[in-house]
């Protein structure tokens, strides 16, 4: 097949027949682009061809299972996408609109290898993506994606015999099967759902009815156009809307989910948001007590906690901190056989007996009302207010294009670490060491810590903080890292602050 190109005019000739796919679209664990301006439809054809080829150089059984969001315009790019794979000589097994955890299910239910999820995850409408893998629960990661990119850009993907089509009905519903099991709340709850409009409006409602909770709705009607905001958990304006609904309501608990269902967020009985860093403590305590000595993986931008936490300790916990980015965390507990993972984002990866170790919100939403269950005497703020006492951010980022980011955090990192080296204090403390497994997490001696990094789906740096002294700290450690990051000149305003 010929190179696809980077940049073609719309509402051109050209436009409608040539692959225009811009580079910047791979990025370390999926793919991603603004639709039209950085990819069009011969462009999702090139790609579908890449990873049928992809598929069959690995040696893979050449099926797939390919699902689309609740999207206007995700079918047209999955019917280009699937156009591709059967070039490719892939059968394609269509499971129809779902959420990305519904398409992870589908590998299994089907028993087929591969998966290609068309989505753009939380990103605003005008964007897209796919989310993709063959080796299961796993999805691409940053070697996967560097071979597919070049298997795409150097136009590689070749035709093959034996591609075809099949259109399958009822994973939805076995999916909810699956989720929901025979368990049933012994205990009244109710739960506000939030689901901002997006996919998981399809799903959430039903399976909270299902184990007996009962539902505050919070915009559950599917509406791509997203009238109220856009659907992501870690957004404070989602966040303040669904604290809103619990204080109106009297419910136990919000749970609000994103435009394609793998992340949970979730709000207290009091209106607290709970960063999902410490619900994954909360739900660690929890699980630690039914599977004692387990190991659990956290990202980078996550609690210190869960190396910290008396409790776990006194349970044998081990924790293991990693790389930010669905594909890592997922990679990682299936490495190190971890009882589950939990990252910063709102993604949570429970394994085996639990879950399968992909991420999926509607698998923790039923296990935290299982959670609930086992603990009939105390709210979700007694849980909250159980932990050791920390200060932490919102994540925040600061915008840095995608040809610039990682080039600037070298930079960053580099500063950072020399001033550890230097005997540098930061906010007043001794730098006990630089973790720079993801970016750079400055570790204070007291345990306080803040990180920045590059997000790998967007053209922006993260940067998180998190002090277990008290507010006033954490304050001083965002201001000291935010020094570092103003040195470099391409880096912009924030999306949201402290």
């Amino acid at each position: 097949m010929t190179k696809p190109i980077p940049e073609v005019t719309p509402n051109t000739w050209s436009f409608l027949r040539d692959a225009m796919i811009k580079p910047t679209g791979f990025r370390e664990y999926d793919a991603r682009w603004k639709y039209p301006e950085e990819i069009n439809l011969p462009g999702m054809t090139a790609l579908g061809a890449g990873l049928g080829t992809q598929i069959r150089r690995r040696g893979i059984e050449p099926v797939i299972a390919v699902g689309n969001d609740y999207r206007d315009y995700s079918l047209a790019i999955k019917n280009a996408l699937i156009l591709g794979l059967m070039q490719a000589g892939i059968k394609v097994m269509d499971i129809g609109p779902a959420l990305s955890p519904m398409a992870y299910f589908a590998q299994f239910h089907l028993d087929v290898p591969a998966v290609a999820m068309v989505t753009a995850s939380h990103n605003p409408n005008g964007w897209t993506g796919v989310k993709m893998g063959f080796e299961r629960p796993l999805t691409h990661g940053p070697d996967e994606m560097s071979e597919l990119r070049d298997i795409v850009l150097n136009g590689e993907g070749s035709g093959h015999a034996g591609g075809s089509y099949e259109f399958v009905d009822g994973v939805k519903e076995a999916y909810i099967d699956d989720l929901v099991g025979d368990f049933k709340m012994s205990r009244p709850l109710k739960v506000v759902c939030a689901t901002g409009n997006g996919t998981a409006s399809a799903f959430a409602p039903e399976i909270f009815e299902r184990i007996g909770v009962e539902i505050v709705p919070s915009h559950n009607a599917l509406d791509y156009t997203f009238p109220h905001y856009n659907p992501n958990p870690e957004a404070m304006e989602m966040l303040h809307d669904m604290a809103d609904s619990v204080k109106s309501s009297g419910a136990d608990f919000a749970l609000g989910f994103d435009g394609d269902g793998d992340r949970c967020g979730v709000v207290d009985d009091q209106g607290e948001e709970i960063f999902a860093d410490k619900v994954g403590v909360i739900m660690a305590r929890d699980l630690a007590k039914l599977h004692p000595g387990s190991t659990f993986v956290a990202d980078v931008k996550s609690t210190g906690l869960f190396a910290s936490d008396p409790e776990l300790q006194a349970l044998g916990v081990k924790a293991d901190y990693w790389k930010t980015g669905h594909s890592h965390m997922k990679r990682r507990v299936k490495e190190i056989g971890a009882l589950a993972g939990f990252e910063k984002s709102g993604h949570y990866f429970l394994a085996e007996p639990i879950g399968r170790g992909y991420d999926c919100g509607m698998r923790v939403a039923v296990e935290i009302c299982k959670l609930m269950d086992r603990n009939p005497d105390q709210s979700m703020s007694d849980l909250r207010k159980a932990l050791p006492k920390t200060w932490s951010t919102p994540t925040m980022s600061p915008y840095a294009a995608d040809t610039k980011k990682y080039d600037i955090l070298q930079r960053l990192v580099d500063k950072l670490v020399d001033k550890a080296d230097a005997g540098d204090s930061f906010a007043g403390r001794a730098i006990k060491e630089v973790v720079t497994v993801n970016g750079a997490r400055v570790i204070l001696d007291n345990g306080s810590w803040g990180l920045v990094r590059a997000s790998s789906n967007t053209p922006n740096l993260v940067v998180v903080c998190e002090s277990s002294e008290s507010e006033e700290e954490m304050r001083a450690i965002f201001a000291d890292i935010d020094a570092v990051i103003r040195t470099e000149p391409d880096v912009g305003d924030y999306d949201q602050t402290i």
